[in-house]
């Protein structure tokens, strides 16, 4: 059970980042269904560790993010587990909308005419946040996109599967290390829906327990006691 500690909403269309220190909790809300959250991770010590999404699925044998997996960075330690997920199934491979998508199917509104309700598109926004860390295009990497499930048909072709996160679905993650967290609430790439989806999502963080031998994410893949590993030598002369 976690005590949290801070709790806020975060609106449709919108973008967000916090350093949250190893040992922290982060519990994710889809408040009406059919939420998209994108995230990045960075190590705030050393900006140019990143999260790593072919090595998170690589080394963890799956396509899918669920209930037990770690989230690597590219030098092999774990930014994060997911310790807690009521939906089961989190996109990391299709990335973001961009402004030429939005302008396409939903219109071109901006924020100086039509303020809280223009289209942000989730590249630009990730863009806004990673400025304030002196970070930019090339700092770009493969993001998770958290609620979204997608799904291929018999030719190969991958679509956001019609199965969407119904309103309560939750994802919790435990930060395993020091992390920069980027975030926003804008639309999967694959989601042609008719009207641009505003989709709200609660924001609550926590304080979690130590992690035990026998913690579920930890023995969820063999690999993942080396990732700890990993982890444990990056912090071996800090207390």
């Amino acid at each position: 059970m976690t005590d949290y500690l801070y709790q806020t909403t975060l609106p449709g269309n919108a973008h967000w980042s916090m350093e949250l220190p190893r040992g922290s909790v982060l519990k994710l809300t889809d408040l009406e269904g059919g939420a998209n959250v994108g995230m990045l991770f960075y190590n705030p010590r050393n900006l140019l560790e990143r999260y790593n999404a072919p090595d998170t699925l690589k080394c963890q044998h799956t396509f899918k993010l669920q209930k037990g997996n770690c989230l690597y960075s590219d030098m092999g330690r774990i930014f994060a587990s997911v310790i807690e997920d009521s939906f089961g199934w989190h996109d990391t491979v299709c990335g973001n909308l961009h402004r030429n998508d939005v302008a396409a199917r939903w219109g071109i509104r901006d924020y100086q005419n039509d303020r809280n309700d223009w289209l942000q598109n989730g590249y630009d926004a990730f863009l806004v946040e990673l400025a304030k860390y002196g970070l930019g295009h090339r700092d770009m990497a493969a993001n998770i996109n958290w609620f979204s499930k997608v799904s291929s048909d018999d030719s190969g072709k991958v679509q956001l599967d019609t199965d969407v996160s119904s309103a309560g679905s939750s994802v919790t993650l435990r930060f395993e290390m020091d992390t920069l967290v980027v975030l926003h609430t804008c639309p999967h790439p694959f989601n042609f829906a008719t009207q641009y989806p505003f989709k709200p999502v609660s924001i609550e963080i926590g304080k979690s327990a130590a992690v035990a031998d026998d913690d579920y994410c930890k023995n969820f893949r063999p690999e993942n006691q080396r990732g700890f590993q990993n982890n444990a030598l990056y912090y071996l002369m800090t207390k």
